[in-house]
């Protein structure tokens, strides 16, 4: 295992309160839910698209994701938010505005398109549009209402000027940013001249170099990145804090991992929100992930990191990330991991 830091954090013995500060800004979202007792849940029916046949992406896991919840009575219609498309001037707070330009416009080259893993289309414009406002609105709601999870997201690979590894646009970092940058509501006592701090916990198995790339000179966000140390991408970015696991980990080094570093992130960076991509691809039977969690470490991961979090007050949101098989309606249930642990938390914490 290798650990490296990019800068060094100072401690700090004044956790925050487990209160919830309420915002005055609006909610980016088409529907409200009309369940204020339940677990918010972010889900759009355009979080997919049309695909070549045979293509390797599972784009149809997004709409099963939620069929599964319901089926399974966690969560009911009445906790669903429906977020809104999200603009290209939100895009450009991350994204070059000639890169935006050329990706809603279809000006996109076979080269990079190939890179990203995706033939271009409107609807891939509009599904990432949709995904991306929706982990914006599970961030919003989450500053709201402490907790709230998308049944999308993840997509670190997305540079500012390119896309790569099924990742056209960064929803984490545009999230991030712009809830940084927004002034119409003040941010709490600990958050820096430039806005909320925010803490990006990223265990999807590949690591977010995206995300760590566009953040490498914003102190105001800490990029955190638990990934396997051989895996996709090749050439590695920096993030704040990099843990890389060898092939094979199982459940008990991955959680002592997680146990070893997060309390202490959350003491010292103190952020205002935590944004957690729980990819679901270091499962032991994910197509691309060669680490070897169960189920049962899967929930024990998102139980671990939810708790941990909300303990502190401090709001999170939770995007599903990465996770690649060819059963889809299994991969679905695995991805609803994150789902079922945060609804145990928000009942258990009388949320």
């Amino acid at each position: 295992m290798k650990i490296s830091y990019m800068r060094r954090v100072l401690p700090c013995s004044f956790p925050k309160k487990p209160t919830f500060a309420s915002t005055c800004r609006a909610f980016h979202a088409e529907k409200v839910s009309a369940d204020s007792r339940g677990l918010p849940v972010v889900h759009h029916s355009r979080y997919v698209c049309d695909l070549p046949p045979g293509h390797r992406f599972p784009m149809g896991k997004f709409p099963r994701v939620l069929h599964c919840l319901l089926k399974d009575q966690i969560v009911s219609e009445q906790q669903v938010w429906t977020p809104e498309l999200v603009s290209e001037e939100v895009l450009n707070c991350v994204h070059t505005t000639e890169y935006v330009k050329n990706f809603v416009s279809g000006k996109v080259e076979e080269k990079a398109q190939r890179r990203t893993g995706f033939p271009w289309s409107k609807g891939l414009v509009r599904r990432c549009r949709y995904e991306t406002g929706g982990t914006l609105l599970a961030a919003e709601v989450a500053l709201e209402r402490g907790l709230a999870c998308s049944t999308a997201g993840g997509t670190h690979h997305a540079f500012p000027d390119r896309g790569s590894g099924f990742c056209l646009i960064n929803d984490l970092a545009v999230t991030a940013r712009y809830l940084r940058n927004s002034s119409s509501c003040p941010s709490s006592s600990s958050s820096t001249a430039g806005g909320r701090k925010v803490l990006i916990v990223d265990l999807d198995v590949h690591q977010g170099d995206g995300t760590a790339f566009i953040f490498k000179d914003e102190p105001g966000v800490f990029t955190f990145s638990i990934h396997g140390e051989k895996n996709f991408p090749l050439h590695k970015q920096r993030s704040d804090l990099d843990v890389s696991l060898p092939d094979g980990t199982e459940d008990r080094q991955y959680l002592s991992t997680v146990e070893e570093h997060l309390p202490g992130l959350l003491d010292s960076f103190r952020p205002d929100l935590v944004l957690y991509d729980a990819g679901v691809d270091p499962h032991t039977e994910d197509d691309l992930g060669r680490l070897r969690l169960t189920d049962t470490g899967l929930y024990q991961r998102d139980l671990y990191v939810l708790k941990t979090v909300v303990a502190r007050g401090i709001p999170i949101a939770t995007v599903i990330g990465g996770g690649y098989a060819s059963d889809v309606d299994k991969l679905a249930v695995r991805h609803s991991i994150v789902h079922r642990a945060a609804t145990q938390v928000w009942k258990e914490c009388g949320m």
